[in-house]
């Protein structure tokens, strides 16, 4: 009785720290100065109302920046009307967040070696929710969101049904990019390939039959070539020497407007040669992490612990060496951590740093953005050190992720060994199997 009472008070207590943590982050959104939801509010409305005016769909009639799937949460946030899609948007958004805690509820982060409090530890979407808060009401007002929720639904299936796990990182990946790292993780672990690979191909060819009937195929993959000629960004961690050269007056040095792309960005000299070198950096990174991950493998490291560290290297790669530098970009963070964190000890132990510094992570983000955004575009010397500091932590996700690949690779058969959980002790809702 006494423990059927305590869970009862601990759901209790999660739905209203959830409703009070996304009633707050939505009066963020109305109240900030610097127009956290102005791409929904002025972006997506645009797209959706030329959609239903002059019946000129973006990805279908014309190139688009996003992935087709995409305009399906934009359409249906502006079911209400166009005019009220801001609303429709941040209500869709808490649906969907709360879809995800329905989906991860059972799964906690163990970080003891024995014992009950060794199994029973903390639930793992009350970091998420934390983090949330952290990161503040871009955390609700991007398409980002979609694709994360799809994500972190995602991870709830990882080790039962590979396959449904697989799909939802494909549907995240059509309609932001990034998750289709997430499939490639999958792809690592032994018996779950073909199943992993008829996810991802069947509901691909489920959205690309969709498209096609519509008359999208000349722009089905028109995304992929929309972020080519574009400078760097003022907040992606390759921009930040030039951002304290544009403070410190140095000539060329400057934030402009980009008009066709509707985002800021820094001149100066060797901008476009970080601009132009940042995608092969990126490239280097994500297919050296894949070999360190298959050498790990190879020296007998557990493919399952190997996947969350290998999809929060991917991330923190996708982020880090990206020349463009969205704050939205930083809860993607959230996927690989809460993954990392419910796949039981030793997994959840080794990302607690990662998780806890990912928290001061989100925190300098929303001062960023959208909170002194602002004296960002003013290149202020102080907002520029939380810049900096912001963009040093994302670094140091990606040695980190490097550096625990490394040391799985040296320990192999031998890591974790002396923290697994008890034998004889019920493992239920773990991510590891």
């Amino acid at each position: 009785m006494q423990r059927t009472a305590d869970r009862w008070i601990e759901r209790v207590g999660f739905v209203l720290a959830f409703a009070a943590v996304h009633a707050f982050l939505w009066w963020l959104t109305t109240v900030s100065t610097n127009l956290p939801l102005g791409d929904v509010t002025i972006t997506y409305s645009r797209w959706i109302e030329t959609g239903r005016s002059a019946g000129f769909w973006v990805g279908i009639d014309g190139e688009w920046v996003y992935p087709i799937l995409a305009i399906v949460p934009m359409a249906a946030a502006a079911l209400g009307g166009v005019a009220s899609i801001g609303t429709g948007w941040l209500l869709l958004m808490v649906l969907l967040d709360a879809v995800a805690c329905a989906f991860l509820w059972r799964f906690r982060a163990r970080v003891g070696s024995s014992g009950r409090s060794g199994v029973h530890g903390v639930r793992v979407v009350w970091w998420w929710l934390l983090f949330l808060l952290a990161l503040g009401p871009i955390a609700l007002g991007r398409i980002d969101t979609v694709a994360t929720v799809l994500a972190l639904v995602g991870v709830a299936f990882v080790a039962s049904r590979p396959a449904v796990a697989s799909a939802l990182f494909t549907a995240g990946a059509w309609t932001k990019v990034w998750p289709a790292a997430l499939v490639a993780v999958l792809l690592l672990r032994r018996g779950q390939r073909r199943g992993v690979l008829a996810g991802a191909l069947v509901l691909s060819a489920l959205i690309v039959l969709v498209d096609v009937l519509w008359g999208g195929a000349p722009y089905l993959l028109s995304f992929v070539g929309e972020q080519t000629g574009r400078a760097l960004q003022i907040e992606s961690p390759l921009a930040t020497p030039f951002m304290w050269a544009a403070a410190a007056g140095a000539p060329g040095a400057a934030v402009f407007y980009n008009q066709d792309i509707l985002t800021f960005e820094v001149s100066g000299a060797g901008t476009r040669t970080a601009a132009a070198v940042s995608t092969p950096l990126m490239a280097a990174v994500v297919v050296g992490g894949v070999l360190l991950a298959l050498w790990a493998a190879h020296r007998g490291a557990r493919r399952a612990e190997l996947a969350p560290v290998l999809a929060l290297l991917f991330v923190a790669a996708l982020v880090a060496t990206n020349k463009v530098g969205s704050p939205q970009y930083i809860g993607w963070f959230a996927v690989p951590i809460v993954w990392g964190l419910a796949a039981g000890s030793p997994s959840a132990r080794r990302f607690v740093p990662v998780a806890l510094l990912a928290l001061p992570t989100a925190l300098l983000t929303q001062l960023i953005y959208p909170g002194y955004y602002d004296q960002v575009l003013a290149v202020q010397p102080w907002i520029l050190v939380v810049l900096t500091l912001r963009n040093v932590l994302v670094v140091a996700a990606m040695v980190w992720g490097v550096v625990v690949l490394v040391r799985m690779g040296l320990l192999g058969g031998d890591a974790g060994r002396a923290t697994q959980p008890v034998r004889g002790v019920p493992e239920r809702g773990r991510m590891d199997a």
